[in-house]
């Protein structure tokens, strides 16, 4: 069978390594590859749903955990693995409560991404060795609304959250002001806010301090 698998992360380098993996694990897999959320949206939009996607959480127009929520609010039938700088507890916990198929830490050595890259094509799950599941914490109601925003709805609220007014986003979406300004109210009505701002103020709730992304920041420069 030809598995098709997205690779999501801003680090061409650590795509390339990803790459490999999944060449390892996989015979003759087609591997698309994203370096923001906007491309992983493009892919997605203009291809058959994957076999699987490896999830970077930090990368550019994602906020912590609103790519996932995006991912399984739209994409269900994806699986998505998650793959982080981190391998913090609470980190893990909640990227499994958001319905992420597994966690692999970057760290992790070949063999055992290889391992776990099969296991969840396999329609199983796979979890670090020192992962210890606590009971799951229910999904908050703002994360339900996020997670029934359109591909185009949940790109503009991004766009929002950077500071663009409308004309800038009709502008980089080559479409008129005024549906910029339907897709806004119709994000305000789905998050059940009233401005911008409290938009702005929803989706970064949902940012994480991932351990050591200042010096992986620092490797990209």
């Amino acid at each position: 069978m030809n598995f098709t698998i997205i690779i999501a992360d801003d680090h061409p380098l650590f795509r390339t390594a990803l790459k490999s993996s999944v060449g390892h694990a996989l015979k003759e897999p087609t591997v698309c590859e994203a370096g923001s959320i906007s491309e992983l949206q493009i892919l997605l939009e203009n291809s058959t749903t994957p076999d699987l996607i490896l999830l970077d959480l930090h990368m550019p127009g994602a906020h912590g955990f609103s790519g996932l929520i995006f991912l399984r609010g739209q994409y269900p039938d994806a699986p998505v693995i998650v793959v982080s700088a981190s391998d913090d507890q609470q980190i893990i916990q909640k990227t499994k409560n958001h319905g992420a198929r597994g966690f692999i830490p970057k760290s992790t050595p070949l063999n055992d991404l290889t391992a776990a890259i099969i296991k969840v094509l396999d329609g199983e799950y796979w979890w670090p060795d020192n992962f210890q599941p606590m009971q799951s914490q229910q999904i908050s109601d703002m994360e339900a609304r996020l997670a029934t925003l359109t591909p185009q709805q949940f790109r503009v609220l991004g766009m929002i959250s950077e500071g663009l007014l409308n004309k800038q986003i009709a502008w980089d979406l080559n479409v008129s002001e005024a549906t910029i300004k339907a897709h806004v109210t119709a994000i305000f009505k789905k998050l059940g806010v009233r401005s911008r701002t409290q938009a702005v103020i929803a989706i970064k709730a949902l940012e994480i301090d991932l351990p050591g992304q200042d010096v992986q920041d620092q490797t990209k420069d």
